[in-house]
């Protein structure tokens, strides 16, 4: 039996439903919260100009101080003026490139214009002097004295010979002919040619790169003093007879002021060298010796003087305006012996000037002083 002063044991009690709700209503506060929260961020993105709730807005980091707007900036900067002079290196557009031009195939046809020469011409189309010679045999006989104004000359597009085709010429025997390289003249392709099985028409142009021959062009031949210096083949030629001043053998510049050249300089085509002169200059004797020949000559010259120098040295002056010695007489060195003209064929005033020794030519500038 138990003692009647012991507690009572309170029965235990069922849970009920509000128990369960407390357990619900957290997660639903929580749901309910990131609703709120991805409507409030679907509202910044549609709508960027509303501003951001009071409540998250000392949750965010500061902003950044304001950015000057560029009508802020351009309110700051001094107004433009337009007819104000500008302090800077003008840099024009320039069409030209530095890229090279393509080298020509084809042959061009060039008119002589006053001042020109052959040497001067093939500088400026980049090829030899003696290429255009040998191009232009039917009007130059191989002679650059002959070039006049108004000549049309053809211009060869490389150097080497630019040959009219023959019947009967075979690639191999003109190529041998030009001491050229067959393969070279098949190849190159202004000739346009089969290499398998060329077949050229006549009076076909073609070109012979690396070609050349000898030149046939006339010169004044040289002309020596004494009993042997006449020649019955040179009209006008001089009687000088025995005597006449003997030359040093150093020669002086033959005309006034520096050593200009106007036209061609010496190479194989022209045995002399052009130089720069106005009409009626006065021309000196390069040396003393005695005059073998004082006229008028054919080959383009024209007005010529020629003197012996009784050395073995020879100098000849030719495109003389006029002359001013007597055929045969001895003349001083530095005696003026003419003036500077443009007679026989010439494109300009100028002094033809050659320098022989022994009857060879011999480049003026070796021995001029």
């Amino acid at each position: 039996m138990k003692p009647n002063n012991l507690p009572r044991e309170e029965p235990a009690v069922p849970k009920t439903g509000s128990s369960r709700l407390e357990k619900i209503l957290p997660v639903v506060s929580w749901g309910v919260a990131g609703v709120m929260v991805l409507i409030l961020i679907a509202l910044l993105v549609w709508r960027p100009d509303l501003e951001m709730p009071s409540f998250l807005a000392g949750r965010t980091e500061a902003k950044s101080p304001d950015v000057p707007t560029q009508s802020a900036i351009a309110a700051q900067l001094p107004p433009f003026t337009p007819d104000l002079p500008i302090n800077a290196i003008v840099r024009y557009i320039d069409p030209h490139t530095i890229i090279p031009t393509r080298p020509r195939e084809t042959v061009e046809v060039y008119t002589v214009e006053a001042g020109d020469s052959l040497f001067a011409i093939g500088k400026s189309y980049n090829i030899e002097p003696e290429s255009i010679l040998w191009a232009n045999y039917d009007v130059l006989r191989d002679n650059p004295e002959e070039l006049s104004i108004g000549m049309k000359l053809k211009i060869p597009p490389t150097d080497g010979i630019l040959y009219q085709w023959k019947e009967g010429d075979t690639v191999e025997a003109i190529a041998a002919k030009f001491k050229a390289n067959v393969e070279t003249l098949l190849a190159w392709p202004g000739n346009n040619l089969d290499m398998a099985n060329p077949q050229i028409a006549k009076d076909t142009l073609v070109m012979i790169p690396g070609g050349s021959r000898e030149f046939v062009s006339w010169i004044v031949p040289t002309i020596p003093r004494g009993r042997a210096g006449v020649s019955t083949n040179i009209p006008g030629a001089c009687d000088t007879g025995e005597g006449g001043l003997i030359g040093g053998g150093a020669f002086l510049w033959p005309t006034p002021g520096s050593h200009v050249l106007s036209g061609n300089d010496y190479w194989s085509g022209h045995l002399g060298i052009d130089i720069a002169g106005t009409q009626g200059t006065p021309v000196y004797a390069s040396d003393s010796g005695v005059v073998v020949y004082a006229g008028s000559i054919g080959g383009g010259y024209g007005v010529m003087v020629m003197i012996d120098h009784g050395n073995g040295w020879q100098t000849l002056y030719a495109h003389l305006s006029n002359f001013t010695v007597r055929c045969g007489s001895s003349v001083a060195q530095g005696g003026v012996i003419g003036h500077v003209g443009s007679t026989g064929n010439s494109t300009g005033a100028h002094l033809h000037f050659e320098t022989r020794y022994l009857g060879g030519f011999v480049n003026p500038w070796s021995v001029v002083q």
